[in-house]
């Protein structure tokens, strides 16, 4: 077996800077949709809320599929780099659908115009940005350098939200339309997704052979098990399960806080509309700041210890966001960049932690599966954002929020100060317990490494021996 070449820093970057075709749109997403349907669009509440879940429920039946198909793809291109550039374009054009107010009267009808929608669009999504994700596992094999490839992936992660937000204050400060300002914003996130998804693979294609290369002997994933017995034996995986565990209750902890600050700042805060993108600025930018750090440190220590470490300072500032006091305003940002230390470690720990995971999948069956494995990841990516929303929807809805009135009922600002920060911060306690019983550390990982290397070395031989038979003249 030939050893691979260092892992190059420009490929680090062309595989971060992929992330911003879906970052971009999905934090769009995150921070105003709910806001959109409710203030610009027109639905209710509960009916906004209902929008996103129903969403989130397909993602449960394309985001598997299209991991398994993506898996056993077999083309000039590779395994990923074909749905990446044949989704990019449909996930382009539902960027802009998405912040298009349909001309409909009826409630229902624009319900279902975005029920529709979120067929279409969230298959696109999926197409791009699963096939991509999967990729951090087959640039490389070394225990730090994907951790550094999940570093940048992050910090594009991060710096996806902060473009977002930015790109959300100039439309805000230059249109005046509502309606008009998301349809700009769907526009430039799409043309920015199909131009980054072509810098990711021109900048990761080579390294991408060089490491098929590297593996001469796994099986054939066209001949793999069917769909439903691969995801029986996947989530069988003691150490999945617990990637599982501690990156929904994450997630869903971060999504929560961000579709309710809005909310927060403004109903509950009584703070003009810009003091929203710049709490969210103070969080995220601190979070892309600290991801270098936290590199270090798991470099020092490991992946589990840096979310054991970080999760814990979020929660606690998260929860302290339930004590803020209309007129706190520096105490609210203080919470934030708090927040944003910890919140760091989210992004990063477990797609880091994940392709180890599928390591041990292969040395125990023989398979490689990182479509289907961090399928189910970024399902939970966005069913995580998706329970967030349609959770935060129907309580503002039970507790009477009114959209644009000067004051709120008081059980509607109640309800905003638990979600903001009590909620989030048990969420993260739950993913704590998550992580600490997460089994690979960087020993364990090594030993799996040799038993792979010296598998796939004993099938490659096999091969070569049955192949010098097949050719030898008969006797």
């Amino acid at each position: 077996m030939r050893k691979l070449p260092p892992l190059p820093s420009s490929v680090k970057l062309f595989y971060g800077v992929g992330e911003l075709a879906a970052a971009v749109p999905a934090s769009l997403s995150a921070f105003f949709v709910l806001y959109f349907f409710t203030t610009v669009a027109g639905l209710s509440p509960a009916l906004a809320g209902a929008v996103l879940l129903f969403g989130r429920f397909w993602d449960a039946i394309n985001d598997p599929l299209i991991g398994w198909l993506s898996d056993r793809t077999v083309s000039p291109w590779g395994r990923r780099y074909p749905w990446m550039i044949g989704g990019v374009v449909p996930l382009a054009i539902s960027s802009v659908l998405l912040w298009t107010v349909p001309p409909f009267a009826s409630q229902w009808a624009i319900f279902g115009y975005y029920i529709a929608l979120s067929i279409f669009a969230f298959a696109a999504f999926t197409t791009v940005q699963l096939p991509y994700t999967a990729l951090a596992a087959e640039l490389a094999d070394d225990y730090d350098e994907r951790t550094d490839l999940i570093g940048m992936k992050s910090a594009f992660s991060i710096g996806g939200s902060i473009v977002a937000l930015l790109m959300a204050q100039a439309v805000f400060a230059r249109v005046a339309d509502p309606a008009r300002q998301f349809v700009i914003l769907g526009g430039l996130s799409a043309s920015l997704a199909v131009v980054i998804v072509g810098l990711c693979v021109a900048g990761t294609y080579r390294r991408y052979w060089q490491v098929q290369q590297g593996r001469p002997s796994l099986a054939d994933s066209s001949t793999s098990p069917a769909l439903l017995s691969q995801l029986r034996t996947v989530f069988k995986n003691h150490a999945f399960r617990q990637i599982l565990g501690l990156y929904l209750c994450g997630w869903m902890s971060v999504q929560v806080t961000a579709a309710m600050l809005p909310y927060f700042v403004g109903a509950y805060m009584g703070l003009p509309a810009t003091h929203f993108a710049q709490m969210a600025l103070a969080v995220q930018g601190t979070a892309i700041a600290m991801l270098w750090g936290w590199d270090r440190v798991a470099k020092r220590t490991g992946k589990r210890t840096v979310f054991l470490l970080g999760a814990p300072l979020a929660a606690l500032a998260l929860g302290g966001l339930a004590t803020v006091q209309p007129g706190q305003v520096v105490w609210m940002y203080t919470l934030g960049v708090i927040a944003g230390v910890g919140v760091a470690t989210l992004y990063m720990v477990p797609f880091a932690m994940l392709p180890d995971v599928v390591d041990l999948d292969e040395l125990e069956t023989g398979l490689r599966r990182e479509g289907l494995y961090f399928s189910a990841l970024v399902f939970l990516q966005k069913l995580g954002l998706a329970v967030a929303l349609f959770i935060s929807g129907q309580v503002l809805g039970w507790t009477g929020y009114v959209a644009n009135a000067d004051s709120q009922p008081e059980a509607a600002l109640g309800a905003i100060r638990l979600l903001i920060g009590p909620l989030p911060a048990l969420l993260l306690g739950v993913g704590l317990w998550f992580c600490y019983r997460y089994p690979i550390n960087r020993e364990r990982h090594q030993q799996i490494l040799l038993a792979l290397q010296s598998r796939r070395q004993q099938r490659f031989d096999d091969r070569a021996a049955a192949s010098s038979d097949a050719q030898a003249p008969g006797v």
